[in-house]
């Protein structure tokens, strides 16, 4: 892969793609659509998949339904008919020693000039028709060169058989033809320039190839063993770089100075409770303890499954700030959970003689002001609220200890102004995103992660059914039952209006998806005329969607008809059904979610699952990147998704599971989670080596902790880049 170009200046690898050859401007804005800015993204744009097209059969072997190359002779002159208007076919036979193939090309009549009578072409497309009889309809043909072992084809080559081709993600307007001349070009631009930022030591240690063949044979692959060496080298790569900024990261924490608190006997605070914490609650009480008598700022995250009991973690963290004479503060991300929060934690704390203020964006002002007054006088312990905390009127007496429920709601900037509002308070952050372990890890950086695993006893075991539609009437009868028991309900859709699309696979059009704002109308007004059906979805106003949350919360709903916006939020421990409608619509862990809004009280709780009818996830005709080196993997059906759902409530499981099936990018969705996008590494699947990259990072931090030796120059500028792009994510 050489290069006749000029040696390229410092940062030519973020040179702007209109440059490279071949794209120009009107393909530099499609690429542009696709993140592809500079040719630094070109090159690093990895194939999602590849299409074997190295093994050449002759046409007596072929098989119907496979995609192959075939090397033969164009038999006769090709045939051009205008069959209507908008329909052109060229047809022609080519032969071998072996038999005849019939090939149709569609609206492609230059091809009757491009394949001459007489000459041998090789020919890459679907075997249709019939064992006697077989066909190829638009195959991809190059004239044969006589690709031998003594003459392979060159990385570069402008070839498109006889090879193992790249599949990339595209958007409309350009072709996967367009994509691989360009990338070949950029390779050819900068094949010198590719940063090494593996320090050479650990590219030894763990045997890993070069940067410039890594680049050159994840696009241009002469073999599969060739692809897997340039994968490794990859993936290693990507996890090493990331796992080495966390790890600066955290030093950069550890390194700082922060309020050292005493720790109480907890067993005081144990004592007023009616029951007995568990051993993951006490556990996680006593790291949070520690950290937070330490002398450096506590970051820790509490990560624990719907109704694990978090509350009253952060409840024993308030009142160790309490006891040390400080202030503590609780964002949470709407108001409705703030007053939650603030009911819950007031009934916890104020036993034990500690003031709780609750601060929100609807209080009057006069209310406002009086709490802002009685926060810096210090005659506030614990302040409840939403993002009003972070106002510039709000200022403490002496904030030591800041927590944010559902980290990612809130930007790094919001927790940032919040901490900002005291010396170095210490941080806790809760979540109920059930996250594998070793991922959690590495996502929230610099945060030290606390893992609450066991069930408080009592919670109850929602029972979980799927269902089709021809069960539609069953499922409104036993709404009315419940309803006439005193119980509530929820019934969840997967979008606001007909018009609107959807996420992933949920794009199909097909007619069967539910509309929340026509279900509510069918519901309230047809099917339970005589129940009070609410509606909340997120294009609602603020105000007007929260008085519908609360109508529910308050036992005023019967029914509440909602998108995903329940899925993290009111605690109604009254209700005791949730339907989900067109279920395989969902991520696991997004359903595992939404089941967790019910099973919070004393009653039997269901969740039910419609499964859109005929729904199945249809295997990949490629080879795809997270299959290498590993046995091929089939996508399951939707059905056995949600059968996952049905046979376990344990949400680390399902989370496991859900990572594995949809990779992390469909895992996390659109929120901020604090985790740069992965080109190539996958957390579901690339385990082993993102255990070797965290040896290595230790290692090479123990070695050069500030990254200062010349051998690793390349590898703090890579990072310092990472920081850059992933400002708004990272801590």
């Amino acid at each position: 892969m050489g290069s006749n170009n000029a040696p390229m200046s410092k940062d030519s690898l973020d040179i702007g793609i209109r440059y490279i050859k071949g794209v120009g401007e009107a393909r530099e804005k499609l690429m542009i659509k696709l993140g592809i800015h500079t040719l630094r993204d070109l090159v690093g744009y990895f194939p999602r998949a590849y299409e074997d097209r190295t093994v050449i059969k002759n046409i007596g072997s072929l098989i119907i339904g496979e995609s192959v190359c075939v090397r033969a002779m164009v038999a006769d002159t090709p045939r051009l008919s205008h069959i209507r208007k908008g329909l052109d076919l060229v047809k022609l036979r080519a032969v071998d020693e072996h038999g005849s193939l019939e090939i149709t090309f569609f609206n492609q009549p230059f091809v009757k000039d491009a394949l001459k009578q007489g000459e041998t072409y090789i020919f890459y497309g679907k075997v249709s028709g019939s064992l006697l009889r077989p066909e190829m309809s638009n195959p991809v043909f190059e004239k044969d060169r006589g690709t031998t072992q003594d003459n392979p084809r060159h990385l570069t080559d402008p070839t498109y058989t006889g090879r193992i081709i790249p599949i990339y993600p595209l958007t409309a307007g350009l072709s996967q033809k367009m994509l691989m001349n360009a990338v070949r070009s950029g390779l050819d631009k900068c094949a010198d320039e590719l940063p090494d930022v593996l320090p050479d030591s650990i590219v030894t240690q763990y045997k890993l190839c070069r940067a410039r063949y890594a680049y050159a044979n994840i696009h241009f692959p002469a073999d599969m063993k060739e692809l897997d060496i340039a994968r490794r080298r990859l993936i290693f790569e990507e996890l090493f770089v990331l796992v080495t900024a966390m790890k600066l990261l955290r030093e950069k924490r550890v390194d700082k100075t922060g309020r050292s608190l005493a720790i109480p006997d907890f067993d005081i605070f144990y004592a007023v409770f009616p029951f007995e914490p568990t051993g993951a609650q006490k556990r996680a009480i006593t790291e949070a303890s520690q950290d937070m008598a330490s002398g450096r700022p506590m970051n820790r995250l509490i990560q624990g499954d719907v109704g694990s009991g978090k509350t009253l973690i952060a409840a024993a963290c308030c009142w160790m700030t309490w006891r040390s004479g400080s202030q503590s503060a609780f964002m949470a991300p709407t108001e409705i959970l703030a007053k939650q929060h603030y009911n819950s934690l007031s009934a916890l704390l104020e036993p034990l003689g500690m003031r709780v203020g609750l601060l929100t964006g609807s209080m009057t002002v006069k209310g406002k002001r009086e709490t802002y007054e009685r926060l810096s006088l210090g005659e506030i312990d614990l302040i409840v609220g939403t993002h009003a905390l972070i106002s510039e009127s709000v200022s403490f007496n002496d904030l030591a200890l800041v927590i944010t429920d559902e980290q990612h709601r809130f930007g790094v900037n919001q927790r940032s102004l919040l901490t900002e509002k005291g010396d170095s308070p210490h941080v806790l952050v809760m979540s109920a995103t059930p996250i594998p372990r070793t991922l959690a890890l590495i996502i929230y950086g610099d945060l030290d992660v606390s893992i609450v695993d066991e069930m408080p006893p009592g919670r109850q075991v929602i029972q979980t059914h799927i269902v089709t539609e021809n069960h539609r009437k069953r499922v409104y009868g036993f709404i009315r039952k419940l309803v006439g028991e005193g119980r509530q309900v929820y019934v969840i859709c997967p979008m606001v209006e007909e018009e609107d699309t959807l996420e992933s696979d949920a794009r199909q059009g097909d007619g069967t998806l539910k509309s929340v704002k026509d279900y509510h109308e069918i519901l309230s007004k047809e099917v339970f005329p005589d129940l009070r059906v609410e509606l909340v979805h997120g294009k609602m106003p603020s105000k007007k969607k929260d008085a519908a949350m609360s109508a529910f919360a308050n036992g005023e709903a019967d029914i509440l008809v909602a998108t995903t916006v329940v899925e993290v939020g009111v605690d109604v421990p009254n209700a005791a059904l949730i339907i989900i409608e067109n279920a395989d619509r969902f991520g696991l862990s997004q359903l595992h979610q939404l089941r967790g809004r019910v099973g919070r009280g004393e009653f039997e709780s269901h969740c039910i699952l419609f499964q859109t009818e005929g729904k199945t996830d249809e295997p990949s005709p490629c080879l795809s990147t997270g299959q290498m080196n590993r046995p091929p993997v089939l996508l399951t059906t939707a059905s056995e998704r949600l059968n996952v759902m049905k046979s376990t409530n344990d949400g680390f499981k399902i989370a496991e599971e859900d990572l594995r099936l949809r990779g992390p990018g469909d895992f996390f969705g659109s929120r901020q989670h604090g985790l740069p996008e992965m080109h190539i590494a996958n957390f579901a699947t690339d385990m082993f080596v993102l255990n070797q990259a965290q040896n290595a990072a230790e290692n090479l931090l123990r070695e050069d902790p500030e990254l200062s030796s010349p051998g690793n120059k390349k590898l703090l500028e890579q990072i310092e880049r990472l920081f850059e792009i992933n400002a708004d994510k990272m801590n």
